[in-house]
């Protein structure tokens, strides 16, 4: 297929991206360039950078975002091991259909499921109440957070890191057993190097959803006090717009920063690895 021929297939695509994606993030950042009160005063993006309430906001999604992001991948590896190891046995199939069947819900959905469990009139708040006279009660703060962050991942990862686990070559695995190696050095020296790709991967995917998740906070409460929640009440509570605008812009730069980083890593990881 000749230049004209690509030309022709690649023009509707970037028209689209430049219509609903470069043009929007363009107009977006030049907001944040205008000031408070009309455009008077220092830019949004002066005012985001200098105060501590947005320093915080920012500090705990990223922190609540990495911390969700390494239990995901801490559960999902042995999970996503097992299920590559073992193509068949009885109940795998019901087993695999519970595990992903979160994919159906949207954040909304998530938190409420959160709230039926750790919130005040949940399961746990029902049994720790009869057992000892004081409800166990998390899902409004980060805690219940960081719990519906987990359920909203596990599925992604889990389905990345079996379909990694099922490519690997087993016969690494078997020239190791063969020389001595024990299975936790096996799994160090030759399962962990050739998963790291799709663990980047995944870990990557992980991070971008939790730092941008809206409806499971949105659902569990609006005083937690993470970036998007404070995007959303710059923009709706307090009509603040240019710096709703810079705090999205510093949001989408945090997280592109995280995977880029995450697949330059991925890639050399992987190159090492061939």
């Amino acid at each position: 297929m000749g230049r004209r021929g690509w030309i022709v297939f690649a023009a509707p695509a970037a028209a689209l991206f430049v219509a609903f994606w470069l043009l929007p993030m363009a107009r977006l950042a030049a907001m944040g360039l205008d000031g408070q009160d009309g455009g008077r005063g220092a830019s949004a993006y002066w005012i985001v950078l200098t105060h501590a309430q947005y320093w915080r906001s920012m500090l705990n999604t990223t922190l609540l975002s990495l911390a969700a992001t390494l239990a995901t991948l801490v559960i999902a590896l042995p999970v996503g091991r097992f299920l590559a190891r073992h193509p068949r046995f009885f109940g795998r199939g019901l087993l695999v259909g519970l595990l992903m069947f979160p994919l159906a819900f949207p954040g909304v959905v998530v938190g409420f499921l959160v709230i039926l469990v750790a919130g005040r009139q949940g399961l746990l708040a029902s049994v720790t109440r009869a057992l000892t006279g004081t409800p166990l009660v998390f899902a409004y703060g980060m805690a219940g957070l960081f719990v519906g962050y987990l359920y909203f991942s596990l599925p992604r990862t889990i389905g990345m890191v079996t379909a990694a686990a099922q490519q690997l070559d087993q016969g690494l695995l078997e020239a190791a057993r063969t020389l001595g190696a024990s299975a936790p050095r096996r799994f160090i020296d030759v399962e962990l190097p050739a998963l790291a790709p799709a663990l980047m991967a995944a870990g990557a995917m992980c991070f971008a959803t939790s730092m941008g998740a809206f409806g499971t906070v949105f659902t569990l409460g609006t005083q937690i006090d993470v970036l998007p929640v404070t995007i959303y009440n710059e923009f709706t509570n307090y009509a603040n717009i240019p710096v709703a605008a810079a705090l999205s812009v510093v949001l989408g730069l945090v997280t592109w920063a995280v995977l880029y980083a995450a697949h330059s890593l991925g890639g050399a990881r992987a190159g090492a690895g061939a």
